[in-house]
Parts: C-alpha cells; structure tokens; sequence
C-alpha cells in the first residue's frame, strides 16, 4: 500500500510536470494569464506591459486564506488596497480573481470555498471603487495546487486567491 502512494504521488508529480511545462511555453490563445505578450491598453494611452508586470512585482497578484475562511487577513487587505490602486490608475485593465483550497476536504466543499475566497477579494476591490464590470471570479477548489504535499506548509501555499489580467 506504501508502495502503491509512493508510485502515486510520483506520478501526479510528473503530471503536474509535465502540465505546468506545456503550459509555461503557450504565449497565443486566449491570453488568460498575464505573461501571455497580448498588450492592454492603459488609461494613458500607452501599452500597460510594464503596468501588468509591475502588479506582480510590486503589488502582489495573490493573497492567502487560513483553513476553512474567507475572511481578509491584514496582510491581504494591504495587497487588495495596492490591487485597487493599481486598478484605477489602469482602467481598461480587467481581472479574473481565481478562488483556490488545499487539498482536504471533497472537490465539491473545495470549489464552494474557493468561490467564497473569490467573491471576498471581488468585494472588497468593489467596496475601494473599482468597478465591478472589471472584475469576474472563477474556483478551482482544490484542482490546481502550487505546492504539492500533505503538510502545513504547502496548504498554507495553496490556500489562495490570484489576480489574473484578462
């Protein structure tokens, strides 16, 4: 049985590999990542590339949730305020707030939560004056984890939300 998990857990691990590597070299289609090279056009006129880039630099695209919570931590809301920010300063920047678990729990309990987590950094950027046309979500549940493991330390990486530029 030891086995069997161990061969398991190799496998999702060559997986996700595998997944993340196919990934990483598609820059066409739709462009639902920020890295996908489509420029946006900002407020000012000009391209935001650097705009985009800047939000994962300097203003964070993410923000992190304790078990089983929805509720913003002070960490987060600084991270959301600089969010808004930077969304008022580029209005025809939109983003898709992607709601994440870790792995415990059912799919099913896991994709309600990470909607909950997507509707409260939704909210909150609402409630700074962004406007909410801006500004879809999407859960993932427990699907699409970044650290792979049965400890502490990678649930608290997967417990999430993400600010995607679409």
């Amino acid at each position: 049985m030891a086995i069997a998990n161990n061969i398991r857990t190799i496998l999702m691990a060559l997986f996700v590999g595998f997944f993340v590597t196919a990934c990483a070299g598609n820059t066409g289609g739709s462009g639902s990542s920020s890295g996908s090279g489509a420029a946006r056009v900002s407020s000012s006129g000009g391209t935001s590339d650097s705009g985009v880039a800047y939000l994962k630099r300097n203003v964070a695209d993410r923000i992190f949730f304790n078990t089983n919570t929805t509720g913003l931590n002070n960490a987060a809301r600084a991270t959301l305020l600089a969010q808004a920010e930077w969304l008022k300063q580029n209005g025809s920047i939109a983003l898709r707030i992607e709601g994440h678990a870790d792995e415990r729990g059912t799919r099913e309990y896991n994709l309600a939560l990470g909607a909950r987590r997507a509707g409260a950094v939704r909210d909150f950027l609402i409630s700074q004056g962004v406007s909410a046309n801006r500004l879809t979500t999407i859960s993932f549940g427990k699907e699409r984890p970044v650290s792979l493991c049965t400890e502490e330390r990678c649930w608290t990486k997967n417990r999430r939300a993400v600010s995607v530029v679409r």
